[in-house]
């Protein structure tokens, strides 16, 4: 599950993504567990839900270069993109509201148009999260 973001940019609405994964991680008891993996440039954190083992993480990158953390993680945890969740703002959707989509275009997203090239694949899932337009 990777939250796509501004790495340091923390509570601008671009990096939701991360907030998500932080939150996720309290809820599993997992908020002390992120690690600095330089091999992926990325925090990291491993958590078992509901039987499932995550790999959770959040690129020290700018967005436009969040897949190139998100491809070197799936190839150390050897993932698939359809393995891949992604965690993204959507200035599409109203404030708060959520959607999941399987697949597709990156519709504009440097975060997931990014992934999307460094995967090769357009695959992952996505859970996208509305900022609304400013």
């Amino acid at each position: 599950v990777a939250g796509l973001g501004n790495y340091g940019l923390w509570g601008t609405r671009h990096s939701v993504g991360m907030e998500v994964l932080d939150r996720l991680a309290r809820q599993l008891a997992m908020a002390e567990g992120w690690r600095v993996d330089k091999r992926c440039c990325a925090d990291v954190a491993l958590a078992t839900a509901h039987g499932l083992e995550l790999v959770l993480l959040k690129p020290r990158r700018f967005m436009k270069l969040n897949g190139l953390s998100v491809a070197s993680a799936a190839e150390i945890y050897n993932l698939g993109p359809e393995d891949i969740y992604l965690v993204h703002d959507e200035l599409d959707k109203a404030l708060g509201k959520v959607a999941i989509k399987l697949g597709g275009s990156a519709r504009g997203h440097n975060g997931v148009q990014s992934c999307i090239s460094a995967l090769h694949s357009n695959e992952m899932t996505r859970l996208r999260i509305g900022i609304g337009r400013p």
